[in-house]
């Protein structure tokens, strides 16, 4: 037994995956690693040993933390060879957006089935770095088919917005959890993203609830850092500065250090426990540097303490001075503002392989199609999208997937997601982009869908209010219930 007396609480984060309700994230084993730096495997293995003695038995990493994986992979086979307890390890998969075959996804797995030194991952989450790529369906479809097969105890995902939450669970992926960033100064998770979960039978892994370690007495009343290299608080300062800068950020300290003080907790204790009172989060996930600091013992008091409504009070009129974020979760990851280490990751995105290809027009100089496999365009005679000059005709776009698959059927928001992410690939074939878009046309079977589709809608293209028109007709053709078209016109000048 460790240095506390107190223990994490713990919660079922899935059947039979019992999990403790803060769980120890291995993301800075990448930063510790930079310039060659490589961590002792049996060194950190007995790091995480001492967590795990001290209850604090679940961890997180992902396949591109460093050697995280191979550190954890020690200390689960030393707890096998003792033939105790074992630690519960969660891990992401992150691959560049692609072909998702199932030789692709198998091979990604099994590299880190492999680091851990297991036979089944118990939690394996899927990150995507652009919904314009459709292929996160492909992959999420080969994660639950390597559950049945039994290298996957359980699926989750990582930083998907609500809309695309939806559109797996609309395809019955066996989704239970969800790992976003949540805390007192990033909220997005607490509106539709939790309605959402609770709704759907998922559970929210929060990170990012110590904002990097700047909610703590260390940052309290003190001056605004220009000199950060940790790449955590590198990452939540832009947090900091989204919500309104320093001067704000000071504010909402002095509120959590109140409490803190009326409790006898630390600043970092109330901000913990304001996340792990939020109804749809299993966990709130804490990192840690091995053999650098931990803070285990002042971890386990959040287990100990209550808010009170005077303290929600309290810190909800500290926070009335702060900015909410824009968007919903994982925006960051895929839009500006980029609130990461670097701050930037256009580069990154722009890299990504376009989902279709645009080919030319035999006989029309100039003119360029995209073909997106449908077995209609070929029999029926037409392009998913055309451009002729500046202008991007996309055709009426129905929730097909691949040659057939209808994607969310029932569900006509989930079939707008689907429709306008199909639509915004095709508009990136050709050089265009949603915030080109001039014109849409809105198909509906019924006209009770009207208020979800166009909520969808408004989430879409909210940058570049194209004219709209919305429709309820007789009947689509199929069992879908939305299509959608859409006319772009690009390299004009903005005014």
């Amino acid at each position: 037994m460790g240095e506390t007396s107190l223990r994490p609480d713990r919660t079922e984060l899935a059947p039979g995956l019992s999990i403790s309700r803060i769980v120890t994230g291995l993301w800075q084993v990448a930063d510790m690693e930079r310039g060659g730096r490589t961590l002792d495997p049996e060194v950190g293995a007995s790091h995480l040993s001492a967590y795990a003695e001290d209850g604090f038995d679940t961890f997180d990493m992902a396949d591109h933390y460093g050697s995280a994986e191979i550190i954890a992979g020690r200390l689960l086979a030393r707890e096998r060879e003792a033939g105790g307890q074992r630690s519960i390890a969660f891990t992401k998969w992150c691959p560049t957006p692609g072909p998702m075959t199932p030789e692709v996804v198998r091979a990604g797995v099994e590299l880190s089935l492999k680091r851990l030194d297991v036979s089944a991952i118990d939690l394996l989450q899927l990150h995507w770095w652009s919904f314009e790529h459709l292929a996160y369906l492909d992959a999420a479809r080969e994660f639950a088919r390597l559950r049945e097969e039994g290298l996957v105890r359980h699926v989750g995902v990582t930083n998907f917005d609500t809309d695309h939450l939806r559109v797996l669970v609309g395809q019955g992926v066996p989704v239970v959890s969800n790992q976003v960033s949540f805390s007192v100064l990033d909220r997005r998770a607490a509106g539709a993203m939790s309605d959402f979960c609770l709704a759907s039978g998922i559970r929210l892994l929060a990170y990012g609830a110590l904002a990097g370690g700047l909610l703590s007495e260390r940052w309290l009343a003190g001056p605004e850092p220009t000199d950060l290299c940790d790449w955590s608080r590198m990452k939540y300062k832009r947090f900091v500065d989204a919500v309104g800068g320093w001067g704000v950020f000071q504010r909402i300290l002095a509120a959590l250090a109140a409490i803190a003080r009326k409790h006898g907790v630390s600043l970092s204790n109330v901000a913990t426990r304001f996340v792990l009172d939020q109804p749809a989060v299993a966990a709130v996930i804490v990192g840690a540097r091995l053999g650098e600091s931990e803070h285990r013992a002042d971890n386990a008091r959040v287990f100990a303490l209550t808010l009170d409504d005077e303290d929600r009070a309290g810190l909800a009129q500290a926070l009335t001075r702060s900015r909410p974020h824009r968007g919903d979760c994982g925006d960051e990851y895929r839009r500006p503002p980029f609130l990461t280490a670097t701050g930037d990751l256009s580069h990154h995105l722009d890299a990504v392989p376009r989902y279709f290809a645009a080919t030319s027009v035999e006989g029309r100089t100039g003119r360029l199609r995209v073909d997106s496999g449908s077995v209609w365009e070929g029999i029926c005679g037409y392009s998913r999208a055309l451009r002729v000059g500046d202008r991007i005709l996309v055709s009426g776009t129905t929730a097909t997937h691949g040659s057939g698959e209808v994607v969310c059927p029932g569900d006509a928001a989930g079939q707008a997601v689907f429709i306008l992410d199909k639509i915004a690939a095709s508009l990136a074939a050709l050089g265009g982009s949603l915030r080109d878009v001039v014109r849409t046309r809105v198909y509906l079977q019924h006209a009770d869908d009207w208020e979800a589709v166009s909520r969808v809608h408004g989430r879409y293209l909210v940058e570049a209010l194209p004219a709209n028109t919305l429709l309820e007709i007789g009947r689509l053709v199929g069992s879908y219930l939305v299509e959608i078209e859409a006319e772009a016109v690009v390299d004009i000048v903005r005014e």
